[in-house]
């Protein structure tokens, strides 16, 4: 009986020690960030948007936002 307890006893802590030992998960050097503003190639904007334009870049994640919202979209008075 108290060496089945012991065995017990050394495969929980065996178990309960093996998650110590994860390796930091790192995606590589990081990058310097850009603007958003700054954006992607024309083949993936907006109509009406220019790079690196800040204002442009406002007001079209403005627009976006606004037609997103379920209350204005139901149009409840």
């Amino acid at each position: 009986m108290t060496r089945a307890l012991l065995t017990w006893g050394v495969v929980c802590a065996g178990i309960l020690l093996a998650g110590c030992g994860e390796k930091p998960q790192t995606a590589g050097p990081r990058k310097g960030d850009a603007a958003a503003s700054q954006g992607a190639t024309a083949a993936y904007t907006a109509p009406g948007w220019k790079q690196g334009d800040a204002a442009s870049w406002e007001s079209h994640i403005k627009k976006r936002a606004e037609g997103q919202d379920e209350y204005t979209r139901t149009n409840r008075n």
